[in-house]
């Protein structure tokens, strides 16, 4: 049943012209009480976050199970230009995704900030990143948001999709060394560069024999160390 309530509210939404949907619409569709549909999601922003998580499902599913490529900023450029691509085939869940008044915050805005973050720490253990990955993670997940939003929102102001691959770029070329560099301090990365780069491959020693050469305060200790450095204050 609730997954039946999803689907159908996930199909009134794709018709709206408004990007909203009513409660009661809902329940004459799927032929059930008001009462029925509180008690399963709470209230109405409940059931809208429940369903854009069920919108979004195929998506963040397909992201899990993509085998990672041997080149971390391929896989990000790629990534970027999926997350548009939904966007516009999606207009009205992706809108809802990110609505200000939605006082349930769907659960796939974490996991696609955690996904992402998996890819930003790639490119830092590559030696490619030169902003620290949290940094990096939600610089990128506002740039691609917001002009996913701005294509699907304001279509006369944004008539060209091509201006996401433009801004792509630019944000790229701002928190990324340059590809081919011996070290990441020995260029535009610097110490602050040196420090992240480490800084994620000490994240994915955890666990490994390698990684045990460090006692956890020492680790702790290390990564503190690194996230002062890594900072952008020092070139």
């Amino acid at each position: 049943m609730r997954t039946r309530i999803l689907q159908i509210t996930a199909d009134l939404l794709a018709q709206s012209a408004t990007a909203d949907v009513s409660t009661r619409a809902v329940c004459e569709a799927a032929g059930i009480q008001q009462p029925t549909l509180y008690r399963m999601f709470g209230d109405k922003n409940g059931l809208i976050a429940a369903a854009v998580d069920y919108g979004f499902g195929s998506y963040l599913e397909g992201k899990r199970a993509a085998v990672p490529s041997a080149d971390p900023v391929a896989d990000l450029i790629s990534g970027w230009d999926g997350h548009t691509a939904f966007a516009l085939d999606h207009p009205n869940l992706y809108r809802l995704m990110y609505a200000p008044g939605l006082t349930v915050v769907p659960e796939a805005v974490g996991e696609a900030h955690a996904l992402l973050r998996a890819v930003i720490e790639r490119c830092a253990a590559a030696g490619r990143l030169r902003v620290p990955a949290e940094t990096a993670t939600r610089m990128v997940m506002s740039a691609n948001s917001g002009v996913a939003l701005s294509l699907i929102t304001r279509p006369e102001a944004y008539p060209d999709p091509a201006i996401s691959a433009a801004v792509r770029d630019a944000l790229l070329a701002d928190i990324l060394t340059p590809a081919g560099a011996d070290h990441p301090a020995a260029g535009a990365g610097g110490l602050a560069g040196a420090a992240i780069t480490l800084a994620a491959r000490l994240d994915e020693s955890a666990g490994t024999p390698e990684g045990a050469i460090l006692s956890p305060a020492e680790r702790a200790l290390l990564g503190e160390w690194l996230r002062l450095l890594s900072a952008p204050e020092n070139p």
